[in-house]
């Protein structure tokens, strides 16, 4: 058994000490109903509670602090922890799981979502590196670790559950358990294993977000959102449009999407992706061999994918959020149409129009060669009105659009596309990567639409 096993079976057994949690608060309860209990004193209160509680991840804490050397520290330890003498690693994670501790029990995390943050993430990783015994295939690996994180993040809202004696909400249930196991994966691909107490807490504030914006799910909704966003997800995959990483950032965009939105929000944004990804594909031989093509057989990474969608997802969970806001759900609707019209259209309008011959830079008209940051071509333009145009058409047909409306997504989709070039032209290269460009065009195309959708009427606030 490698030392990776080892330690990952190591960090499990600490990690499963947040089962504790669920048991305290029982002890709590029943100890208010029994004052001859001399524990009863010191549990009514809830800040003594709170740090009773969090005394086994803090007493981890301090030993993984104060051990340098034996058996004991090389089951937790990371390679950067030899160099460093102490097991830094084992004591940032416990002070995480200490502090999500004092906000489930301060601040109303709920416990399910604490205790199924902590547990998807060390079981999942457990079965990953299990797996890394026999094989080092990243597809393969992937789906290991979602797997796994998702039935242990289950489990664990069932056994949380069963000692409070809550109701169980299994549509709820699966539904975080899946979303928490595919943001772990994704966190983690792009992170390094100590930064684990960073995707345990990013994981966990998510699921509490979600938690609190869907009281409730449709058994049907969650079930078929899963069949369909795993098999786009492994589609985009073997067609070889998306990377592993990649492919995770759009299951789990695509999940939330529909959960949270519907699926009229889903065929929008999948929209992006399908068509995006032919655009790719599209003479990829000739791209190449002009210098244009996209990396990695132009299968896109997660940055890419996110670069481009992350407005949009917050469009999305400001619409599951529209009422307790206070804001009409269509203007949320249309800045992550607006988003996704940017990212269409530039991706059409890099991709069509890097074909062409006597690019000119957008802010002087001058030619430049092909594949210069801002550079354009009228065939590139109109594909990326093309791609608004498809957007838009796709919105109508689910949504009850009017022609402005139409238009308010056509022309944010333009903006965005022209944000992208002006950007590439002034600061692409020198203050800007090209995922931040892609961010800021469906940033501004997002506003645009939102600016443009109440100047004109089409949503009154």
């Amino acid at each position: 058994m490698s030392s990776t096993v080892r330690r990952a079976i190591g960090f499990a057994f600490v990690g499963s000490i947040a089962l504790l949690v669920p048991v305290f608060v029982e002890l709590d309860r029943f100890s208010s109903l029994v004052e001859s209990v001399p524990i009863a004193s010191i549990l009514s209160h809830s800040h003594a509670m709170t740090v009773l509680v969090s005394v086994p991840f803090l007493a981890v804490t301090l030993l993984s602090l104060i051990t340098s050397h034996g058996p004991l520290f090389d089951l937790f330890a990371f390679p950067g922890d030899y160099e460093e003498g102490r097991l830094y690693g084992l004591a940032s994670f416990c002070l995480a799981a200490a502090g999500l501790t004092v906000v489930t029990l301060q601040f109303g995390m709920p416990i399910a979502v604490f205790i199924a943050s902590v547990l998807l993430l060390v079981y999942g990783n457990l079965a990953e590196k299990l797996t890394t015994e026999w094989t080092d295939d990243s597809f393969m690996l992937v789906t290991v670790f979602v797997t796994a994180a998702f039935i242990a993040g289950l489990l664990a809202q069932g056994l949380t559950t069963v000692v409070t004696g809550e109701s169980f909400d299994v549509p709820l249930a699966v539904f975080l358990a899946s979303s928490g196991a595919l943001m772990a994966a994704l966190l983690r691909s792009v992170l390094f294993d100590r930064d684990d107490p960073l995707v345990m807490l990013t994981v966990a504030f998510a699921l509490w977000l979600f938690a609190d914006l869907l009281p409730s799910l449709d058994p049907m909704t969650v079930i078929s959102a899963l069949i369909i966003t795993i098999v786009f997800g492994y589609l985009s995959y073997a067609l070889e449009t998306a990377s592993v990483t990649g492919m995770l950032s759009g299951v789990l965009l695509s999940l939330l999407t529909i959960v949270l939105g519907s699926y009229g929000w889903f065929a929008v944004l999948i929209s992006f992706f399908m068509v995006g990804g032919l655009a790719t594909k599209f003479r990829y031989d000739t791209k190449r061999s002009r210098g244009l093509a996209e990396d990695n057989e132009g299968a896109r990474g997660s940055g890419n994918v996110l670069a481009n969608s992350a407005v949009a997802l917050v469009a999305v969970i400001g619409s599951a959020a529209s009422d307790p806001l206070g804001v009409p759900e269509t203007l949320f609707l249309f800045a992550f149409t607006g988003a996704i019209a940017a990212a269409m259209s530039d991706t059409l309008s890099s991709e069509i129009g890097g074909l062409y011959d006597n690019p000119r830079l957008i802010t002087t008209l001058e030619p430049v060669p092909p594949g210069t940051d801002g550079g354009v071509t009228w065939q590139g333009e109109l594909a990326g009105v093309v791609g608004a145009g498809i957007v838009a058409g796709i919105a109508v047909a689910f949504f009850d659009l009017s022609a402005l409306g139409v238009s308010v997504i056509v022309v944010a989709g333009i903006a965005g596309m022209t944000t992208d070039s002006l950007l590439g032209a002034t600061m692409e290269g020198v203050v800007l990567d090209n995922m931040a460009v892609n961010f800021l065009a469906t940033l501004v195309a997002s506003i645009v639409a939102i600016a443009l959708s109440l100047a004109t009427s089409v949503v009154v606030l």
